[in-house]
């Protein structure tokens, strides 16, 4: 079963997790963990690094294990639940944004950059899976933001918009706009929001999908499971997802460096060596051997948190 408070990690006893929240420019109250090494010397600034969750993820999974990790080393770390997810405000529930989660982002280094204990100077981020994109977007305007590193990136909008490895077709599309459209006049008419299809299946085996049992293998045992994490969105969410694209501006993250992690057989490593082919110097494309898309969750054999401590280490300094 998930351990106390449902984190699916134990805390160590060299690391320090204090709740905090605060709001985004929507005015949506973000809750938050803030890791820190139990020696801290609050007394001068040090290094932070936001970390964002896997699309569908929240705090107490795999972000969480980055971010006490990162403590570890001497980092101020500090995850988030995404805004109406988990236990973050916004109604109704589970609705996904780009511009809203890539606020997300730009909130928590709002709070990081207004600690006394933090050089708002070296503030980075880690995106998870889906948040992989939606960091490299907030970088793309944020100058506070000095380096990102990606983990098995998602572009939530590029696959919503043109399916798995751009397979969906013209006539695909339609249909799930006009499903969407016909969704919208019945929730303005009062009726509840309709949740997308799970996807990490409940009950998986291996007739299942493999992209599907990877994930449920993930969220729908206790290995990851956390009763916040629905992977679910709105249906009328995808709208938004479909018609905004993440990375227009991923150029301008230059000259500061992006760090892409993929595993040499994740199914998602086409969007980190696209967006790496896209983004300018300085970048650098990482590829764990033997590790897949969920490897890079929770799998401490194969994170690679030595290669991450060198790149944040060498670009916040």
């Amino acid at each position: 079963m998930p351990l106390a408070d449902n984190y699916i990690f134990d805390l160590d006893e060299n690391v320090t997790r204090t709740p905090v929240s605060y709001r985004t420019r929507f005015g949506i109250s973000i809750v938050a963990d803030l890791y820190l090494p139990k020696d801290f010397d609050a007394s001068r600034g040090h290094p932070a690094i936001v970390v964002g969750s896997p699309y569908g993820g929240v705090k107490e999974q795999g972000a969480g294990i980055y971010a006490q990790n990162l403590a570890l080393r001497g980092f101020a770390a500090l995850t988030f639940d995404p805004s109406y997810n988990g236990y973050s405000g916004g109604e109704p529930r589970h609705i996904s944004s780009p511009d809203v989660f890539v606020e997300d982002f730009h909130a928590a280094v709002d709070y990081l950059g207004t600690r006394p204990f933090v050089d708002r100077e070296r503030i980075g981020v880690i995106g998870m899976c889906g948040s992989g994109g939606f960091a490299l977007s907030a970088a793309q305007v944020d100058r506070r933001i000095k380096a990102i590193a990606t983990i098995v990136m998602y572009d939530i909008t590029r696959a919503q918009s043109k399916g798995w490895k751009d397979a969906q077709t013209e006539d695909e599309r339609n249909a799930i706009l006009d499903a969407i459209a016909e969704q919208r006049y019945a929730e303005f008419e009062g009726k509840e929001p309709t949740l997308t299809p799970r996807g990490a299946p409940v009950g998986f085996d291996e007739n299942t999908d493999p992209i599907a049992r990877e994930f449920g293998e993930f969220y729908s045992t206790p290995r990851g499971y956390h009763p916040n994490s629905l992977t679910q969105f709105t249906m009328t969410s995808s709208m938004s997802m479909m018609n905004f694209e993440l990375l227009t501006h991923i150029k301008s993250i230059s000259p500061r460096p992006i760090l892409f992690v993929t595993g040499e057989h994740a199914h998602s490593r086409y969007f980190s060596e696209d967006a790496h082919d896209l983004a300018a110097e300085p970048k650098e494309l990482y590829s764990v051997p033997n590790a897949g898309h969920v490897d890079l969750y929770d799998r401490m054999d194969l994170i690679p948190f030595d290669k991450l401590e060198e790149f944040f280490t060498m670009n916040l300094a």
